[in-house]
């Protein structure tokens, strides 16, 4: 089996199993720790700006990469967006979404060090392992961007990765289309799925869980101890 065979046909599966069958197991078993398990209580001050910047931005990127990667050249052409239009706004809008996200883990991840010995007690080995496969899956993200479509004569990843990522989803991997990609695309790649792998047993498991109770349920109310059961009777509702 050659390697291009292993990475871009046996481990995108191998990686994609991991992450269903991980995320029911955990479901299953763990529900207690299905949380993000924040730090804001010990430390909120360096989460005012990293965090917005890192989630808006990796918002953006998924949305970029679900765009480049699953909707084909025809679909925008159809739409009226021609091929040099689709990859000006695929540069610029990636690189201010991929800059605001490293922004953001750079900062996080400096917090972590920084401000308080309680973040370093309560961040985990595997805490460790998301911040390094993000770190180095956004800045190879970042090196492609800068390094084959701004600095140099650009890359149509449409025309080889899209292709052969839909491949993957009706069981006929294309591996000559990622074996002829630069090398910085095929890396991007490999380690992005390694970090789906590592997805389901992470703090990560928290973004499938979207508080939108908190949109309908009713008011909390807080009563002083020992003022009994009653509300007291005001004249206004804001007094």
């Amino acid at each position: 089996m050659s390697t291009s065979v292993l990475v871009f046909a046996v481990w995108p599966y191998i990686a994609l199993t991991v992450f269903v069958v991980g995320h029911v197991w955990r479901w299953r078993r763990d529900q207690a720790g299905w949380t993000s398990r924040t730090s804001q209580l010990l430390e909120p001050r360096g989460l005012r700006l990293a965090s917005p910047l890192f989630h808006f931005g990796a918002l953006a990127v998924v949305g970029g990469h679900a765009l480049g990667l699953v909707v084909p050249a025809r679909v925008t052409a159809a739409l009226g967006l021609t091929e040099h239009g689709y990859h000006v706004m695929a540069l610029v809008f990636g690189l201010v979404a991929g800059v605001a996200m490293a922004t953001g883990l750079v900062m996080l991840v400096i917090r972590r060090f920084r401000y308080s010995e309680r973040l370093r007690l309560v961040t985990t080995r595997l805490d460790w392992a998301v911040y390094g496969l993000l770190v180095m899956t956004a800045g190879i993200g970042l090196w492609a961007t800068f390094g084959e479509n701004l600095v140099g004569g650009g890359y149509d990843y449409r025309e080889t990765i899209s292709v052969w990522f839909r491949s993957l989803f009706v069981l006929s991997p294309d591996v000559d289309l990622m074996a002829a990609a630069p090398f910085v695309f095929r890396l991007h790649v490999a380690v992005a799925f390694g970090f789906v792998a590592l997805w389901p047993f992470t703090r990560l498991v928290h973004v499938w869980s979207v508080p939108l109770g908190y949109l309908v349920r009713p008011y909390v109310v807080y009563r002083q101890a020992g003022s009994g059961t009653r509300p007291a009777v005001t004249r206004t509702p804001w007094a």
